[in-house]
C-alpha cells in the first residue's frame, strides 16, 4: 500500500492490525500451548476490536485533513500489512509472542509521533496525536491483560 495522504495512513493503520488479528487467531487456532493459545486468541480479538476503532476515527476526522499529503513518510520503514503470517507465531512462547506484539505496537507508535514532530497543519497533528493517544491506551491495556495472564 502507498500511503500518500493521512486518510491512506489510517487505512494502512487500519489493516494493519486487522491482519494481526487474523495471524494470531490462526496461530492461535495451531498452537500446542493452552496458555499462549489464550494469549493469541485474546490478542487477535483485541486487535480486531482496534482495527474498528480506527475506522471510527477515519469516519469522523476531518475531511481535508484527511486529503492532507504526507510527505514524510518514505522516511519510516513501517510493516507491511500484505505480508504473509508470520510462521513462528505457532511456535513461539508466551514471552516472545507478548514481546512481539508490543514491538509491533512500539513502531505504529514510533511512527506516529515521529509524523507528530513534523507535522504543519494543527489539524493533522491533532489527528495524529489522538490515533497516538488510542495506540498509547490499547498497549497499556494489553499489557495490563497480558501481565493478569502471566501471573496465573
Amino acid at each position: 500500500m502507498e500511503i500518500k495522504t493521512f486518510e491512506d495512513l489510517i487505512d494502512w493503520t487500519r489493516q494493519l492490525h486487522a491482519h494481526l488479528a487474523r495471524c494470531l487467531h490462526d496461530a492461535a487456532e495451531k498452537h500446542n500451548n493452552e496458555r499462549t493459545s489464550a494469549l493469541m486468541d485474546y490478542v487477535a480479538s483485541h486487535e480486531a476490536m482496534l482495527a474498528k476503532t480506527v475506522t471510527e476515527f477515519e469516519k469522523q476526522a476531518n475531511p481535508k485533513v484527511l486529503q492532507t499529503r504526507l510527505y514524510d513518510y518514505q522516511n519510516h520503514k513501517p510493516l507491511k500489512p500484505g505480508a504473509a503470517c508470520d510462521p513462528r507465531f505457532t511456535t513461539m512462547s508466551f514471552d516472545d509472542i507478548a514481546k512481539e506484539i508490543f514491538a509491533f505496537h512500539d513502531q505504529v507508535m514510533d511512527l506516529y509521533k515521529t509524523l507528530i514532530g513534523k507535522a504543519e497543519i494543527e489539524g493533522a497533528k491533532t489527528l495524529l496525536e489522538d490515533l497516538l493517544s488510542l495506540e498509547q491506551h490499547e498497549a497499556m491495556q494489553l499489557s495490563s491483560q497480558i501481565g493478569r495472564m502471566n501471573d496465573l
